[in-house]
């Protein structure tokens, strides 16, 4: 698997994402994410991002490449409050998870560890399908179905706390909150 690490940030002004989609259903939790019986690896999250959402749909890790998409439906991250899961799926190189909602705690999380997330309405995206991100925009496009998907910019503090690789990488940076 390759590392985004060395993908510019993802929120960084102006910035596009661009990949393809990989879709997921309501309810996806922190378990089927970062699978519980791989928690020995917590300690080496490269090892543990090999078996990103792999009980969700067992070939994803090996299909994916950096900058796809995970799309969700419905209350995506439910379930425990382990960080490990947006680390790890910004790890693997995914550039933002779409979905329809978050559960609280991971969406914190993943603001923290510099992965973005956007609510959306993602009925109309398929699996496989092309799309393209502007974060300060706030437009998602699917480039598949010639589609917009619009949804709330993030406020200018998120995209430059997503652009410094999240809040402990903006925390280190300035020795406080800079917002």
């Amino acid at each position: 698997m390759n590392s985004k690490l060395d993908h510019p940030p993802a929120g960084a002004p102006n910035s596009k994402l661009k990949g393809k989609a990989f879709k997921f259903g309501d309810d996806i939790s922190t378990d089927l994410i970062c699978p519980g019986r791989y928690f020995h690896l917590r300690s080496n999250l490269p090892e543990l991002a090999k078996h990103l959402l792999e009980d969700a749909d067992p070939e994803f890790a090996s299909r994916m490449k950096p900058g796809d998409f995970v799309v969700g439906g419905k209350n995506f991250g439910l379930g425990s409050s382990r960080e490990h899961a947006p680390t790890i799926i910004k790890l693997s190189g995914i550039s933002a998870v779409l979905a329809k909602s978050f559960a609280r705690i991971f969406y914190r999380n993943a603001i923290n560890v510099g992965l973005p997330v956007i609510f959306c309405d993602t009925d109309s995206i398929d699996p496989g399908d092309e799309l393209e991100v502007n974060l300060s925009a706030g437009k998602a496009v699917n480039l598949t179905k010639d589609e917009t998907l619009p949804f709330s910019p993030l406020p200018p503090v998120m995209t430059t706390i997503l652009s410094e690789g999240g809040l402990v990488a903006h925390i280190k940076k300035h020795g406080d909150f800079e917002l």
